[in-house]
């Protein structure tokens, strides 16, 4: 059985990696460790030394050197970011059945020649889970701490942020259909549950080494799914919404893959104190 369409790339695979075997555990991994890991994967060692080199250039990873070998630990910022894949995935979940009501409101007002400034903000502000309602309106569900990336693009003078309710009588399934494209997210959920589900009660017995293998490429396209995804209220959305099936699917899938591919980790990888 092989999952079909294409692969995440290998920073994603990465990522997953370092969720599952580094975060929380206090150590550096063994470079040799990964490469042979991603050779199971279907990743190249050159790809795979690359890969880790950008990740230590954009201060993703940190380098260890024990005598001739070379171990690599997480920074801050990448625990950061696995901190909150962590989060999406086992805490918040892709279903959002706990909605108060409220929303957060940005709106902003830049100059006609801070095109730069715009398409940083519009990227960031569709990270974090906003919808644009009107060209320099734009709404996401819940109450959303945005004050990171107001910082950080340094547009807090130009920025003005609001926390809202609906008036009584807002259709507020037409305004999440205008404000974000539903289909192309459902797409991307049944895409998901089509390429994992035949995993689910496939009686085929995995070498170790292709349980981990495919965990890592099970969580980083899960990942890649649930980071696009704002998290509407499931209260509003279709009753069709794929989401929850779709979890069901990464949920069980990888419960199938834990033992095996823990243990296949056991044997390949190399770690030391951080």
């Amino acid at each position: 059985m092989r999952v079909t369409g294409p692969a995440p790339r290998p920073q994603a695979l990465l990522l997953s990696f370092l969720g599952d075997e580094v975060l929380g555990r206090g150590e550096c991994v063994y470079t040799g460790s990964i490469i042979e890991v991603f050779r199971h994967a279907g990743v190249g060692e050159q790809a795979t030394r690359s890969t880790l080199t950008r990740m230590v250039d954009r201060g993703l990873l940190r380098r260890r050197r024990e005598g001739r070998r070379v171990y690599v630990g997480l920074t801050d910022r990448s625990e950061a970011i696995l901190r909150d894949g962590e989060r999406r995935i086992w805490k918040a979940g892709a279903v959002n059945r706990d909605w108060d009501g409220t929303w957060t409101l940005l709106g902003f007002s830049l100059p006609e020649s801070w095109q730069r400034q715009r398409h940083d903000l519009r990227s960031q502000l569709t990270w974090a889970g906003f919808g644009a309602l009107f060209g320099g309106l734009w709404i996401a569900p819940g109450d959303v701490d945005v004050s990171g990336i107001v910082a950080e693009l340094g547009l807090a003078a130009h920025v003005k942020v609001f926390r809202a309710r609906a008036d009584v009588g807002m259709d507020i399934a037409e305004m999440i259909d205008d404000a974000w494209d539903l289909q192309e997210l459902a797409n991307r959920y049944r895409a998901f549950e089509k390429a994992w589900k035949p995993y689910v009660s496939s009686g085929e017995d995995l070498p170790t080494e292709k349980a981990l293998a495919l965990r890592l490429r099970l969580t980083a396209e899960w990942l890649q799914v649930i980071r696009t995804d704002p998290r509407l209220p499931v209260l509003h959305l279709p009753a069709t919404w794929p989401a929850g099936t779709a979890e069901e699917t990464f949920r069980a899938v990888h419960a199938r893959l834990e033992a095996p591919a823990r243990e296949a980790a056991r044997r390949l990888i190399e770690t030391v104190p951080a």
